[in-house]
């Protein structure tokens, strides 16, 4: 039985989990390790993404309502038309090499069956529609299937409605479904109809990786995140970003501050740290609740392959006073300060990216009087 490496991830931005496919996709491909396959669970912030062939028609919101929500609109190579994925919704990514089983109908079917055993150990009876894919309470679907296939690996996966914000479905027409007899619910709704309360996003993620594992033939093996970092986005009193490009041995490319915590070490404390360590600017540092998953690319450090590593990072804000002069450190071979703009320009990971706009937009002004030292 090939196992089935099982990360429970959270909050990922949406090109991270696409990344988060590819590389776990390598590894299976390489077969290392030997008969392992990967299952990622996690939640994206508000995106709609288009399927191979999909109608852009099917987005209905204007461009503007959906820029003032911070939705994403991304292209994707998986089956399907238009999908929304958001917060309280539980996004399964299953990676897996089918070879020995070809029969994309059946996989389908066990992604399906996986959502509506996971509704009946919540007591909401769901089964499948006659003409449309997915997971159904009735003429309300709670959970979308898209998926992928390259040479029998598996991407793609899941989307199942644990409690988002149904509202934003209205901003497509959901898989090309446009018939107004069907809709969208969610587990919460369905359990709220009953005067019932939704079980935390943990319980419910655990029953549907157990179910997943048990179609798909698998044994399920809960992988922890191996790294856990911060990023700091230092801010100038003009609102200028300060960048840091490393070095060619360190992958050559621009970031903010960014670091793994030392054992024992808060979040804060490691952002406060590499902040000095990396710029010579010892500063207070704000958090600006925004936590996110990603792997950890080998390329990135200069290796053409190995183990797949996952990351969860906490980031950070932090203002520099006028007339501090922040230094290159060891890791670094030159600084920079530029625009949000430019900055989201440079920025290769989303992750960091979704920092400086949340950091120029409420950026702490508990700092702004702060000297360094």
């Amino acid at each position: 039985m090939r196992t089935l490496r099982v990360h429970r991830l959270g909050r990922v931005e949406y090109p991270d989990g696409v990344s988060l496919m590819r590389l776990a996709a390598e590894r299976v491909r390489a077969a290392e390790p030997p008969a392992t396959d990967w299952l990622f669970l996690v939640e994206h912030p508000p995106v709609l993404t288009l399927g191979r062939g999909a109608d852009g028609s099917h987005i209905v919101a204007p461009r503007a309502w959906l820029e003032g929500r911070g939705f994403e609109v991304h292209e994707t190579d998986r089956g399907g038309d238009v999908t929304y994925h958001g917060p309280g919704q539980i996004v399964a990514y299953p990676v897996l090499d089918l070879s020995a089983r070809p029969d994309v109908r059946r996989y389908v079917a066990d992604l399906e069956e996986a959502m509506i055993r996971t509704c009946d150990d919540f007591g909401v009876e769901a089964g499948r529609h006659p003409e449309h894919r997915g997971a159904w309470v009735g003429a309300r679907k709670i959970g979308a299937v898209g998926v992928h296939l390259s040479r029998w690996i598996s991407t793609h996966g899941i989307a199942f409605n644990l409690d988002p914000d149904l509202a934003h479905f209205g901003a497509i027409v959901p898989c090309g479904i446009a018939d107004p007899g069907l809709g969208v619910t969610s587990l919460a709704a369905e359990l709220r109809r009953a005067g019932r309360t939704a079980p935390p996003a943990p319980e419910v993620e655990s029953r549907l990786a157990d179910h997943l594992a048990e179609r798909l033939g698998r044994r399920p093996e809960d992988r922890p995140v191996d790294l856990h970092t911060v990023s700091v986005t230092a801010l100038g009193d003009d609102g200028r970003v300060l960048l840091l490009r490393r070095g060619p041995e360190r992958g050559g490319f621009w970031q903010q501050v960014t670091g793994r915590l030392e054992p024992g070490e808060s979040p804060a404390e490691a952002a406060r740290r590499e902040l000095r360590e990396e710029t010579g600017l010892d500063l207070p540092v704000e958090p600006l609740g925004y936590s996110h998953a990603f792997a950890i690319d080998p390329a990135v450090l200069g290796r053409a392959s190995g183990e797949l590593h996952t990351a969860a990072e906490t980031a950070f804000a932090a203002r520099v006073p006028p007339g501090a002069s922040p230094r290159l450190s060891g890791e670094h071979v030159a600084l920079e300060w530029v625009t949000a703009s430019e900055a989201e320009g440079r920025l290769r990971f989303a992750g960091l990216r979704r920092a400086v706009r949340l950091a120029t937009t409420r950026a702490p002004a508990s700092a702004a009087g702060a000297g360094a030292r």
